[in-house]
């Protein structure tokens, strides 16, 4: 019994602890509301689940006192707000540098081939991805505009940028591209045949202008309920990273009608 209660006083003691930390940076949150996000830049460790369930909870307590509880939600979402715009940030400012770091190795390469199999290879390891490719857009975008640039070198940037477009283009789950193919099609009997041919098996072919890729009907309806739902909700999870650009209501819209004909036809 005597070890239990040491184990117990420990585990209380550790408690205490958490809160009391908790309890020192909600006082100086509370002190410096408009300096939220230079606290977080600061304590970005600090600001841990714990010590939401923590800022909850105290606004909790306060269950006879509405003006002090939305005070503190208000605080509590503000933090939040804070929190996601600093991690954004950091994780965008890794992703520029690690891309910078592999577009520096293709542009020391020692030939225009050995460049794009060093693009093609980091399509293959899933490790290109669209800031690279925009590094490498804005290189060529630069030297086509310019006049002080020899035509070699832009030759060889463009046919990089167009290495890296295509395969960023494959690496987009077949199912969205079927979908955006798909919403193209205004008459509604040629989307049906389309639609038809997308669910009959047969032989894979991806190239740069055209594709010929198939699905099953339950998989291309969990893709457009999944966009679909995400626009509903406001979010953007990584489920649908490939399909931000449809989050508008006029393609909205039209895979609502999409998922209606699949459910109706296929389904």
């Amino acid at each position: 019994m005597k070890e239990r209660l040491l184990r117990l006083g420990r585990k209380l003691k550790e408690i205490d602890e958490d809160v009391q930390r908790h309890n020192d940076l909600l006082e100086v949150i509370k002190g410096d509301p408009s300096g939220i996000p230079d606290i977080v830049a600061k304590r970005r460790k600090d600001f841990t689940k714990e010590f939401f369930v923590h800022l909850h909870t105290v606004a909790e307590s306060y269950y006879d006192n509405a003006e002090k509880q939305n005070e503190l939600a208000k605080l509590g979402n503000t933090c939040l707000a804070a929190v996601q715009a600093y991690d954004d940030a950091t994780e965008s400012m890794e992703k520029l540098n690690a891309a910078e770091l592999k577009f520096q190795d293709i542009i020391n390469s020692p030939s225009l081939e050995a460049a794009c199999r060093k693009i093609d290879s980091l399509a293959e390891k899933k490790e290109l991805d669209s800031t690279l490719v925009m590094m490498i857009t804005k290189a060529w975008s630069a030297a086509k505009e310019s006049n002080m640039m020899k035509d070699e070198v832009k030759d060889v940037l463009y046919h990089l940028y167009k290495t890296a477009a295509g395969n960023l283009q494959r690496l987009v789950p077949k199912e969205i591209r079927i979908i955006k193919y798909l919403i193209r099609i205004e008459d509604p009997e040629e989307q049906l045949c389309a639609l038809k041919d997308a669910f009959t098996p047969g032989e894979e072919l991806e190239g740069t202008n055209v594709d010929n890729l198939y699905t099953t009907p339950e998989k291309l309806h969990t893709w457009i309920k999944t966009v679909v739902d995400a626009y509903h909700l406001s979010t953007e999870g990584t489920l649908i990273r490939e399909a931000r650009d449809m989050l508008n209501p006029e393609v909205i819209q039209k895979l609502e009608v999409l998922k209606t004909v699949v459910e109706k036809n296929f389904m």
